[in-house]
């Protein structure tokens, strides 16, 4: 399982979500196939990912962050992405 932060761009909306198949989920969020908040917004640059054992340890780290302020959530990404690099592209396995 996966725990990931999705943005529209560099200190844009940020979108915080869960998945078991990150590649999978990102890219649905890429393409706009489900109506919802990531598509109305254009969150749809990876910027911050973690994994996880299971889903219960996902689900209730993603539900912690949902919870933090905006600026703990932007310093959690420059912690390891300080530039805001797209991180999609290198897990798609993109060149």
């Amino acid at each position: 399982m996966f725990v990931y932060l999705l943005a529209s761009r560099r200190n844009g909306t940020l979108y915080v979500g869960a998945t078991n198949d990150l590649v999978r989920r990102v890219w649905e969020h890429r393409q706009k196939a489900v109506p919802g908040f990531t598509a109305e917004y254009g969150c749809e640059r990876l910027v911050w990912f973690e994994a996880h054992d299971g889903a219960e340890a996902a689900i209730a780290r993603e539900r912690r962050i949902k919870k933090w302020r905006r600026a703990w959530k932007i310093a959690l990404i420059e912690m390891g992405n300080p530039h805001w690099v797209d991180l999609y592209p290198a897990i798609a396995g993109w060149r």
